[in-house]
């Protein structure tokens, strides 16, 4: 298993097999390990008391952990309690939109995370907007999830980006696309975020 460096993609969770046999373990950081028939969520991170994270299942080897400096923001500190970065959440800019996020890294442009279908040029948006209606309409004409009961709802999608570059998606799992992104700072939003 590589370091919790390396990791591309991850969840936060209990959950150590999702097909075949569901099994359960301790609450980490998890990221997918193995082949279709024999995958793995493996921890990485093993959550701590006070949004903490540790290398170990026993929290005996501080990773990072999370550090209200206000009421909407957060320092997220190293073992030794060097900061490595900042989260703010801000306000939402509309009445009834969900608030975004920003990631401060020093060294490295600020990182807004914002819902994927609010994000890029005015024609991207256009086509964006377009595609979920055709989606609706026809989700409401073949009648797909007309069974009734309790249908499962889309997470929000955030798409967390620079002026110029993705560097992660987070929706049921986050994907890290920039590898300059120190992935404590990945970890510390899923801990805030839950």
């Amino acid at each position: 298993m590589a370091g919790w460096e390396d990791v591309g993609e991850f969840t936060l969770g209990n959950v150590i097999r999702q097909a075949t046999r569901i099994e359960f373990g301790p609450n980490a950081i998890r990221a997918v390990q193995g082949s279709n028939d024999e995958r793995v969520l493996e921890p990485y991170a093993y959550v701590g008391p006070n949004r903490s994270l540790y290398l170990d299942a026993g929290l005996t080897q501080l990773l990072c952990r999370v550090v209200a400096t206000g009421e909407h923001s957060w320092s997220v500190q190293d073992a030794d309690a060097a900061e490595i970065g900042t989260i703010t959440r801000l306000p939402p800019a509309r009445r009834f939109l969900r608030p975004n996020w920003k990631i401060d890294q020093p060294g490295h442009p600020e990182i807004l995370g914002r819902t994927e279908w609010l994000t890029g040029s005015p024609g991207r948006l256009a086509v964006k907007a377009a595609s979920r209606l055709i989606v609706g309409v026809l989700d409401g004409l073949t009648g797909i999830g007309d069974e009734g009961g309790d249908q499962s709802t889309k997470s929000r999608t955030l798409e967390w980006r620079t002026d110029s570059e993705l560097v992660m998606v987070s929706a049921t799992s986050i994907r890290i696309t920039a590898e300059w992104l120190d992935r404590r700072l990945a970890f510390a939003y899923s801990l805030l975020a839950t």
